[in-house]
């Protein structure tokens, strides 16, 4: 069977971080959205997303398809019902569709027509851009089951202090030493040729993805996730980051996401919790205000290939889009807007010449090729965006 995960109406929703990637490709627990179907189905998934995400992201269709929202995070029982799927027929979680069966020849989908199979069981949708760290618990939880169900994990050095070791996983060539390793609250998850330096204190639930690090005397608290080859430390606590990105030195980062190639300057802080302990609202690019969250506890959104200079100061509920580049004293504005130069004392426009120089440089330490499919997204964010970059 062919699978193709799309988009789905939470989109816009998860902006900045889908200006970059489709909703598929968004991190939350200890693998993507697409890896967690991929795995499950025993398959391989294409996208159906932004025309101008479609290069790097293509749509392969084929006979028969089953069309998946992205949005849906699988489990064991909905993954089955996936794959059961039959022509002319479709999942529906209330007024959502989950997934829908469809064939090359078929003109178009008229769900009416359609024999609807209901999911009444409870399931993790990333729906929102707090989804991902609010939810990230949960998902951690979900993923360490799966992914370490009948499998034993590799010893936990003697020189590990460890509670609840039971609830550790270490992974083939993960190296940590003189860590203490918490998972009385939570699973921790350490991924393949992983390290924890020295002096490390980690609360889970915790996932460190493949050759990610934590720097040495790091606080961690759950739920965090640090994506593959990312770096953080100082203290972190309920974050997200996506792969290669870096928080490596002291500094707080809470309740918050950061997406990929993104840098935090040592001794930056973000705030989580208001002066006055109302709820957070954070910067909606469907409707072009401040939407409010329901959370008390919400930080930092950064949006990919974004970076902060030394002694940076983020407010609470701070929007950062893709590609700014923020520095100064002062706290900056809590909506940043992508290719922004600056900081509290003014922004201008971070040209796409200057961002991409940057970006080769960036990426090449990764030995990943900045392309031309990575300047084309990036040039259409950067004019997608450019209204609101009115200084």
């Amino acid at each position: 069977m062919n699978y193709i995960l799309f988009d789905g109406p939470a989109r816009n929703a998860l902006l900045p971080f889908t200006f970059t990637r489709p909703v598929a490709d968004i991190l939350v627990g200890i693998m993507t959205i697409r890896q967690k179907w991929e795995m499950r189905l025993g398959s391989t998934t294409t996208t159906l997303t932004e025309e101008y995400l479609s290069d790097k992201y293509p749509m392969v269709e084929l006979e028969d398809n089953v069309m998946i929202n992205a949005s849906f995070l699988p489990n064991d029982v909905l993954a089955e019902m996936v794959s059961d799927l039959k022509p002319n027929q479709a999942i529906f979680k209330g007024d959502e569709v989950i997934a829908f069966y469809t064939q090359e020849d078929q003109e178009s989908v008229d769900f009416d027509t359609y024999e609807i199979l209901e999911y009444n069981e409870k399931c993790i949708t990333i729906e929102r851009t707090w989804d991902i760290f609010s939810k990230n618990e949960e998902a951690i939880r979900e993923d360490f089951d799966f992914l370490t169900e009948d499998r034993k994990s590799q010893p936990i050095p003697k020189s590990v202090n460890v509670i609840a070791p039971e609830n550790i996983f270490i992974e083939e060539g993960a190296k940590l030493e003189f860590v203490t390793l918490n998972a009385s609250s939570g699973p921790i998850y350490i991924g393949k040729n992983a390290e924890i330096m020295e002096g490390t204190v980690v609360r889970g639930p915790f996932a460190l993805c493949e050759n990610a690090q934590v720097k040495m005397g790091a606080k961690v608290y759950g739920a965090t996730t640090v994506g593959a080859n990312s770096r953080i430390g100082g203290e972190v606590k309920n974050a997200v980051l996506f792969a290669n990105s870096n928080k490596g030195h002291e500094g707080y980062l809470g309740d918050s996401v950061l997406g990929e190639w993104c840098n935090i300057g040592a001794d930056s802080n973000n705030s989580n919790l208001k002066n006055n302990y109302e709820q957070v609202k954070l910067w909606s690019y469907e409707t072009e205000s401040f939407a409010k969250t329901g959370l008390q506890f919400c930080g930092l959104m950064m949006g990919d290939h974004s970076k902060c200079g030394i002694n940076t100061m983020f407010n609470t509920g701070t929007v950062v889009g893709v590609s700014a580049n923020i520095f100064g004293s002062g706290f900056p504005r809590n909506f940043i807007p992508s290719f922004s130069w600056g900081g509290a004392a003014g922004f201008t426009t971070y040209v796409t010449k200057k961002a991409f120089e940057t970006a080769k440089i960036v990426m090449s330490r990764r030995n990943v090729e900045f392309d031309e499919k990575e300047a084309a997204i990036l040039e259409h964010v950067f004019e997608l965006t450019k209204k609101w970059r009115n200084y």
